[in-house]
């Protein structure tokens, strides 16, 4: 497992959001498509946001500390058919419990709890995300490999743009 942190929190193109995870002793990246929901989630506390209520996530914290539970750490653990798998690591007085989340609450989450994030470092390769795109383009591929082949070009683009250059996700969009 790779530990990353959250980079930020932008729109693509066509205005979907996108969560930008980069590895936290090295340069790649992992950008994630969410929802818009869940993209507001992360950035209201990327820039310290508080409501006077709970709102989901933090209803989910509290549960977890009225519960004796603790976020250990989120791992971002596979891709399959185009959709990201996550685990949330819980340390509960019973002992360790894994929940299978998506990685978009999960994310969330960590930020609420303080955890650490990891990902599987091959989501890293098979994003394609060090590797060329004629690297790519040589082997046979499948349906899903031209599409994660796409999807690589498409991060090596993020990977190299400035996040300046990037629309930033506002609050209230």
């Amino acid at each position: 497992m790779v530990r990353v942190r959250v980079e930020g929190v932008g729109l693509d193109s066509t205005h979907g959001p996108v969560v930008v995870l980069k590895e936290v002793d090295g340069e790649r990246v992992l950008p994630i498509w969410i929802g818009h929901h869940e993209a507001q989630a992360i950035q209201m506390k990327l820039e310290g946001h508080e409501y006077g209520r709970p709102l989901t996530h933090d209803l989910m914290r509290n549960l977890l500390d009225g519960l004796k539970a603790k976020l250990v750490r989120v791992d971002i653990t596979e891709l399959k058919d185009a959709t990201y798998y996550a685990e949330l690591v819980l340390e509960t007085p019973a002992g360790e419990v894994k929940v299978d989340a998506r990685p978009s609450d999960s994310i969330a989450l960590a930020l609420r709890c303080e955890a650490p994030l990891y990902a599987h470092e091959s989501l890293f390769r098979l994003a394609g995300v060090g590797q060329s795109t004629e690297e790519a383009e040589a082997e046979e591929e499948s349906d899903d490999e031209k599409e994660a082949r796409r999807r690589a070009e498409l991060q090596r683009r993020l990977r190299d743009t400035d996040p300046g250059e990037f629309g930033h996700y506002k609050l209230g969009s």
